[in-house]
């Protein structure tokens, strides 16, 4: 059964065992999911391919149970229709004190697994769609509001602008201001510049935006001036990952009008002046079928890195390098 985002105190969860939530949002998403999830209890994460690759591994995790088990919240991202044939085995079950969140990317209309959970009505589907510079400006003007923090509306839209209409990372954004603030420390424009980059030299989206302008000297100085931690490396690949997107979407405009100025001038949410030229080699630099590549790698490294977490910053570098160095066609 089709749900919106914001009703989800129409459902039964007490009954409802199965969620599949969909599209590109995946801030929104990731909210949805606190709102949903068993607020105690274990939370165990899958990725499609992980339990594709070991079926039986993963039933013996989910539905084994012990004297000892709690209520468990099971994560299965980065779905698609290839994940129809376990939910099918699910469906039938009892899932006592088990709650299944499916979540991917995008789903067409064909989708058998969107299919599936939009006709039965005993389980839960949600779109999610892009946010717009205006909800997220609603977003952001909420939280200066709630949290009685002034702002000038220079530095919101340097927040905004930063943030590349990612509504994920501006909340990330906005509790670090939030930290800040409950410091005793004011909102200055110097001081937010500094807040919401990595380091002091040079801000993440610097290093994410060379990288992808394959601009190698620049790239490889940020990251031999740079001291990043193993914990800084999901939080680059998010923002490399929001800029990948917003660079296809854009590529993909640039695909229709063939005009490059044209597709800058009405990118939503807007490019900030100074970051302007920077897009522009980003987009010619790249074709559609590399971006949706990387896409998917920045995703593989992500899983990589998370299961390798000592060895974090080496796994990054060397995507970043190889990201940087690598030559293709670049015709769209």
């Amino acid at each position: 059964m089709i749900f919106k985002y914001f009703e989800t105190e129409k459902i039964n969860l007490e009954k409802t065992k199965l969620f599949l939530l969909y599209g590109k949002n995946s801030g929104l998403i990731k909210e949805t999911i606190n709102k949903i999830k068993f607020s105690d209890g274990e939370i165990f994460q899958y990725d499609e391919k992980e339990i594709l690759e070991n079926e039986k591994v993963f039933f013996e995790n989910i539905l084994v149970k012990s004297l000892f088990d709690k209520n468990k919240t099971i994560i299965i991202n980065r779905s698609t229709d290839k994940i129809l044939k376990v939910i099918n085995e699910i469906f039938d079950k009892s899932l006592e004190n088990i709650l299944i969140i499916i979540t991917s990317e995008n789903l067409e209309k064909k989708s058998k697994l969107r299919s599936f959970f939009e006709k039965e009505k005993n389980l839960v589907c949600i779109p999610f769609y892009p946010d717009t510079e205006k909800t997220l400006l609603k977003l952001a003007m909420d939280f200066f509001k709630n949290e009685k923090i002034p702002i000038s509306q220079i530095n919101l839209n340097q927040i905004l602008n930063k943030n590349l209409g990612d509504r994920e990372n501006l909340l990330n954004e906005l509790k670090k201001i939030k930290y800040f603030v409950k410091n005793g420390k004011k909102i200055t424009t110097e001081s937010l510049s500094k807040l919401i980059n990595l380091t002091e030299d040079y801000s993440t989206a610097e290093l994410v935006d060379n990288c992808l302008a394959k601009n190698k000297n620049k790239t490889f100085t940020i990251l031999n001036e740079n001291n990043f931690k193993n914990e800084d490396c999901i939080a680059i690949l998010r923002i490399f990952l929001s800029k990948t997107k917003r660079i296809l979407t854009l590529a993909q405009d640039y695909e229709k009008n063939k005009n490059i100025d044209l597709t800058i001038s009405d990118a939503r949410p807007p490019i900030f002046w100074k970051d302007k030229e920077i897009v522009k080699h980003q987009i010619i630099n790249w074709n559609i079928k590399k971006l949706k590549k990387l896409i998917f790698e920045i995703n593989e490294i992500e899983i990589l890195i998370k299961k390798n977490l000592n060895f974090g910053v080496h796994l990054l570098y060397n995507f970043i390098i190889k990201q940087t160095l690598q030559k293709f066609n670049n015709k769209i």
